[in-house]
């Protein structure tokens, strides 16, 4: 079997517009919290019984913003071609390689990211509802993500003695995660459908189905939210449910994936949350919203992240370039691949096959 030679890539992340888009004026101000370092290697040895048929992967990057910095972005592989690329409706960056001949599939990507404790001051938030387009945005209906129907008519309920958006943010968040519950047996994260999930009162489900819920409802009575899918990283100081590593901080994060929300106030910026942590604690420590812990964690996670996690977009229901079989593709958390337009399952990443870890700096 005639091997290919290896083409490798690197970035030097300062330098790359194409990629790395600047960070907006929206973002919260810098944060001052302590950092935390993390090595990423991400290895791909794509399986098949059609080992000659054209085979194409499409690799979510991480984002660049002030509360996530990336250095040292380097890929190996033996792929026909290979580009990074952020050429769709979100700029989500992707690193996309194709082989048109037989043999092994192979590619690897590292990179640095220094991660910083997000925090936000909602004493800075106004009520006012005039937001930039690029906010705007994320006001919009999509596949997953309706804003009218059951979906409007239970935030209106939810929101009724509520006057701004903090307060209609506060009362979502309170609802979704008092009746939303995490199931096991959901595959990976979810589909996200959030009209679904409301239509048939299915308020069992993974971080993509909690966090979608939670954007939907904000969404559909005028307040700009979006899911962020990313992947976990390290331990958390509050639960083995948030994140784990042994005790050289070496984590395998291979089905490590996990949606984050954010939503926006005039005045404070995005504001991070995360409703489905408090559902996965409970389940995971076997304990009720009353225990001190989930009590801690859930008021920590509507307006703060702990960093130990990554975010790669915020794309939802788009399509990538160059353009795939699926399409629209729902969401990309997970390398997405195919032969011959047969979709490989992402969701298996031992049949796909793909392995993620994560090296934290002590």
């Amino acid at each position: 079997m005639q091997r290919r030679a290896f083409m490798k890539g690197c970035l030097a992340l300062g330098a790359s517009s194409v990629i790395l888009p600047q960070v907006s004026i929206l973002e919260a101000s810098e944060p001052k919290s302590k950092t935390r370092i993390f090595f990423v290697t991400n290895s791909y040895n794509l399986k098949h019984e059609n080992k000659n048929g054209l085979t194409k992967l499409w690799v979510p990057l991480p984002q660049e913003t002030l509360f996530q910095k990336v250095s040292d972005f380097k890929f190996s592989s033996n792929a026909t071609n290979a580009y990074v690329t952020d050429k769709n409706s979100y700029k989500a960056r992707t690193l996309y390689a194709e082989w048109k001949n037989g043999g092994e599939k192979l590619l690897e990507v590292t990179y640095t990211i220094t991660t910083y404790e997000r925090n936000s001051d909602l004493s800075k938030a106004t009520a006012s509802t005039k937001y930039p387009k690029d906010v705007a945005h994320y006001l919009k209906p999509t596949a997953h993500i309706p804003t009218s129907g059951k979906v409007k008519e239970l935030a209106l309920k939810i929101t009724a003695n509520s006057t701004t958006p903090l307060d209609k943010a506060k009362a979502i968040y309170a609802w979704v995660t008092e009746n939303m519950y995490r199931d096991n047996a959901v595959v990976g994260c979810g589909l996200g459908d959030a009209g679904k999930a409301i239509e048939q009162n299915i308020m069992g489900g993974k971080c993509t189905d909690i966090s979608s819920v939670f954007v939907a409802l904000l969404r559909s009575v005028g307040v700009p939210a979006r899911e962020i899918f990313g992947i976990r990283l390290g331990s958390s100081r509050y639960s083995k449910a948030c994140g784990s590593s042994d005790e050289k901080g070496l984590a395998k994060i291979t089905g490590g994936e996990h949606c984050r929300a954010e939503f926006y106030l005039d005045g404070a910026g995005w504001i991070p949350c995360d409703p489905a942590d408090v559902a996965k604690v409970i389940l995971t420590e076997k304990m009720t919203l009353n225990d001190p812990l989930v009590k801690e964690v859930r008021e920590y996670f509507f307006g703060n992240w702990e960093m130990n996690w990554m975010g790669y977009n915020t794309a939802r229901d788009f399509v990538l370039t160059p353009m795939p079989a699926q399409k629209p593709l729902n969401m990309f958390g997970y390398p997405y691949g195919e032969v011959e337009d047969e979709v490989l399952d992402y969701y298996a990443p031992a049949a796909f096959a793909y392995s993620f870890n994560s090296q934290e700096k002590l």
